[in-house]
């Protein structure tokens, strides 16, 4: 999916019928190795019942049983801001005097979260619970907990929640790099506040679609390397754990494809190797510290510019300048330069190199590539703080 996307795209299908015509003149013998319903009623009435209850066990039914005590369902009550816009329109002569008026409304929402140790670290998204003003967590056993946010980040829309017990069952955090495409997956949740009624999470089943996704969704949100997958996810969902068969946790579901209001089967996952480094963070800090600078001033390529400098596409973004002292000028770029990718991870867009640098923390490096005299080069640029401390 190209990172410039929008997730808005319509989908349509249908399905075909199969019309079957002949003659029936009476029943015909069975065939070889048919199976007759009686001799399967007669074999089963021959197993005990435990016999019957260990062959419907697999792998999925043994991870379900593991992983649901540790999901939990969170409701929301957060303070959102709404414009009501003046009566006079955009006149600005009307507005000067009636201006817009701006209000603070008291929403409730809900979503899914996990438990991740047993003295009460619950992790969530940040579009779940980032900014609530009160969180209730709701246990398998119908305990209830009041809960506080230790930490948020909504660049890599993780929450870290915490609520006051001990001796809570919890999840092992797998490895998400370690990821098999085509390799059965569990994701769980609270879709539509169903985990209100019957205090146990829905569990759906699918498989690993695709990995290392890049999305941008209608909010201009930019999600990076996500794990994608067709077990439904619906709404309520978000936060919630997505597990291997293994019952390990890898990667924490946070945005559906949705075309019609409703799971069409792609969903995608903050892998939880991302999250591992985040969580740490939050926990000691209660944020992630992106205060840096790069000193570098870019704009897009354009087909112009791109003829210009002998690229065959559009792509990337070029260096109009580069401030002294600063961590690009130690990283060696200069103006005109031709920003094309960042460990790795193709630029094709302003958009696309912000949303790639916002996730880059304090002190550490990032490979860029870039084009220079019709050729390719490799660059490192440290992420540092600006002369102002900034």
């Amino acid at each position: 999916m190209k990172m410039g996307s929008a997730i808005a795209l319509l989908l349509t299908g249908g399905f075909a019928g199969f019309l079957l015509t002949g003659t029936l003149e009476g029943t015909p013998p069975d065939p070889p190795g048919a199976v007759v319903p009686g001799v399967v009623q007669a074999s089963l009435q021959d197993q005990s019942p435990n016999d019957i209850s260990a062959s419907r066990q697999t792998a999925i039914t043994r991870a379900v049983a593991a992983v649901s005590p540790a999901v939990v369902g969170i409701n929301i009550i957060s303070l959102r801001q709404f414009r009501r816009w003046s009566p006079w329109g955009d006149d600005p002569f009307f507005r000067q005097f009636f201006g817009d008026r701006v209000y603070t409304q008291q929403v409730q929402s809900l979503g899914s979260g996990f438990l991740i140790s047993s003295d009460g670290y619950i992790l969530t998204n940040d579009h779940v619970a980032g900014n609530a003003k009160e969180i209730t967590v709701t246990m398998t056993n119908g305990h209830k907990y009041e809960a506080e946010i230790v930490g948020t980040d909504p660049v890599s829309d993780v929450t870290l929640l915490k609520i006051d017990d001990t001796g809570l069952p919890y999840l092992h955090l797998g490895d998400s790099d370690d990821v098999i495409i085509g390799e059965w997956v569990i994701a769980f949740g609270n879709p539509f506040g169903l985990f209100d009624i019957s205090d146990k999470p829905t569990v759906t089943v699918g498989v690993v679609s695709a990995t290392d996704m890049n999305i941008r969704t209608q909010e201009e949100k930019v999600y990076r390397k996500m794990i994608q997958t067709d077990a439904a996810i619906n709404s309520g969902n978000s936060g919630g754990p997505l597990v291997n068969s293994l019952g390990e946790v890898i990667g924490v579901n946070s945005v559906i494809y949705t075309p019609n209001s409703g799971s069409v089967g792609v969903g995608f996952s903050i892998p939880i190797n991302q999250v591992k480094l985040i969580m740490e963070e939050l926990k000691q800090t209660g944020k992630v510290d992106r205060s840096f600078f790069t000193g570098l001033e870019v704009q897009a390529v354009d087909a112009r510019i791109a003829r210009y400098f002998g690229l065959q596409t559009a792509d990337g973004v070029i260096v109009s300048d580069v401030q002294s002292g600063s961590p690009g000028e130690r990283g060696g770029f200069k103006p005109g330069d031709i920003i094309l990718k960042v460990d790795g991870e193709r630029v094709d867009s302003g958009l696309a190199l912000t949303s790639i640098l916002a996730t880059v923390k304090q002190g550490t490096s990032v490979a860029v590539t870039v084009w220079r005299n019709r050729e390719i080069i490799e660059l490192s640029l440290r992420a540092e703080r600006g002369p102002s401390g900034r």
